[in-house]
């Protein structure tokens, strides 16, 4: 049933929208209850408003750490209106209710993402009495309505029209829920950087004991992998260029797929500086490449396998340019989504002009990112039944390598394979990359065994194949892939190494008289 709102406590660092949220619950009659700047803020404003030390009769003191934690503020919060014995309790010490508890949390998410914040900054932001009133006030939701983001404002005020200056008890629930989402999230950004700024980086104490993620509803999906399969999209609080945090500027909605493809695109272009464009189907790369500009670099990657490229994801490391446009719209070729530091205004007007474009693709804008934009202190996390999985990222990029075979590459050489080698690391297992002139010829991915692997990268290349360095993600476990990717025509190798054959697996090199490199890591990806 509708509660109606007597009296509220508003105690925010974010200030938006206050003024106007406050003088609304005041025009419904609503006494206000309010602490430090938030009642500077409402008393300047004009609306009346009671100093929380005036309601408590006791000082706010230690610079605002204590001024809320006080029976007569949590008794009022979480006394049980119809509970005999609370309301005597209420009686006898003078507690008045609140009915309404209006909360958002020191901004210590903000703050530690601050280059120059010190520790000292970050622990002071730690919030002790907010988080306790938002969750006196969610526990007793039966009684007491707790709003904890300024977006809530408009929801409460359309609730309280709706119900004559009263709240739902569903409403109530609903933002208890929210409540604790936020305090859940809240702690464990604070327990997070406890454990980065405080470990001491031993690989027995690289992961803390335990580990919650927590994220913001960002999209509800269209639908999942799958169109039975219900999604949601949520962001995470950290922030990096990535497509979590891209701004959508066109097309039609994102799917679950298409996120995932996104970020697959975005993570193989962070691995280059220069001027790059990959193509991605369902996360695998089938074309990529590096060159002077963007639009050379788009043109080379598209041709790295055309068919696989209908229908799929790009990534720019450069604003889209007209020249990239007009090959994309005058070639009459079709993508899901293309994400990239920026569009140029000629490229976005173009892009989204063309009907069947500007109705479909989703273009996103993530700002300028590369090597140096990754954030190093993230894991990776992989939900599986009952559990999941924390790792590392894998940003390990090899820069010298191991000649193994008795012919030594060539300079290009070299800079080719390290290419492929980069490129291989966003593959799935088994995973074999070809390249030629800093572009993908062809790729063999996902196969159970890594000849079949090579065999698919040899068809997809055709007679690209000849004269296309290869790069293995992981050890060839047997002379026979080396052997199927000489009889293509590749004329260097790269690969971890490792192996129990590996003498033989060289000698096949050594036979055909091509170099071949061990990088003495491998790069799986499941």
């Amino acid at each position: 049933m509708p509660r109606p709102i007597h009296r509220a406590l508003l105690s925010v660092s974010n200030k938006e929208g206050l003024e106007n949220f406050a003088r609304q619950l005041s025009d419904y009659g609503v006494e206000i209850l309010s602490t430090g700047g938030t009642y500077r803020a409402l008393e300047a404003a004009g609306i009346p408003v009671i100093e929380v030390s005036a309601h408590t009769g006791f000082p706010e003191m230690m610079d605002g750490r204590v001024k809320t934690l006080h029976p007569m503020i949590h008794g009022g919060i979480l006394a049980v209106r119809d509970n005999v014995d609370h309301a005597a309790a209420m009686d006898e010490h003078a507690i008045a209710p609140i009915d309404l508890v209006v909360v958002n949390l020191y901004p210590f998410e903000e703050t530690i993402a601050k280059s120059d914040a010190s520790r000292d900054d970050c622990v002071e932001q730690i919030d002790i009495g907010g988080p306790s009133m938002v969750r006196s006030a969610a526990k007793n939701h039966k009684f007491v309505a707790i709003v904890t983001e300024p977006e809530q404002y408009v929801e409460v005020l359309g609730e309280m029209s709706e119900h004559e200056g009263g709240l739902s008890s569903k409403f109530r629930r609903d933002l208890a829920q929210r409540a604790f989402a936020r305090t859940a999230a809240y702690d464990a950004a604070i327990a997070g950087w406890l454990h980065g700024v405080d470990g001491d980086g031993e690989d027995e104490n690289r992961f803390p004991p335990s580990f919650t993620m927590s994220g913001t509803k960002a999209l509800d999906l269209r639908y999942g992998e799958n169109p039975h399969q219900s999604a949601a999209f949520y962001k995470s609080t950290r922030v990096e260029p990535s497509a979590a945090h891209a701004e959508v500027l066109n097309g039609k909605a994102l799917s679950y797929n298409n996120l995932v493809d996104l970020d697959a695109a975005h993570a193989l272009a962070a691995e280059f500086d220069e001027p790059f464009v990959c193509v991605i189907k369902h996360t695998n790369p089938c074309g990529a490449s590096s060159a002077e500009s963007v639009s050379q670099a788009l043109e080379n990657a598209w041709s790295g396998d055309p068919i696989s490229a209908f229908g799929s994801v790009l990534a720019f490391t450069r604003p889209v340019d007209l020249a990239s446009a007009k090959f994309l719209v005058d070639g009459n070729r079709f993508v899901e989504a293309i994400i990239a530091p920026d569009f140029d205004e000629d490229a976005f007007e173009l892009l989204t002009r063309k009907p069947r474009w500007g109705k479909s693709v989703r273009l996103l804008a993530c700002g300028e990112f590369g090597t140096e934009s990754r954030a190093k202190d993230q894991f990776e996390i992989k939900k599986m039944s009952g559990g999941f999985l924390v790792q590392d990222r894998d940003l390990k990029t090899e820069t010298e390598f191991e000649a193994v075979s008795k012919a030594a590459p060539t300079g290009p050489q070299l800079e080719e394979l390290a290419f492929a080698n980069r490129i291989s690391k966003h593959v799935k297992s088994n995973a074999i990359v070809l390249t030629q002139g800093r572009m993908i010829t062809g790729v063999g991915a996902g196969q159970m065994s890594r000849v079949d692997s090579v065999r698919i990268a040899a068809h997809k290349a055709g007679d690209r194949a000849a004269g296309s360095v290869l790069a293995s993600d992981a050890f060839f476990p047997f002379p026979d892939g080396v052997e199927a990717a000489i009889d293509a025509g590749v004329v260097a190798i790269v690969q971890p190494g490792g192996s129990v054959r590996d003498k033989e697996v060289i000698e096949a090199a050594d036979k055909a008289s091509i170099p071949m490199l061990f990088s003495g890591a491998r790069h799986f990806r499941h």
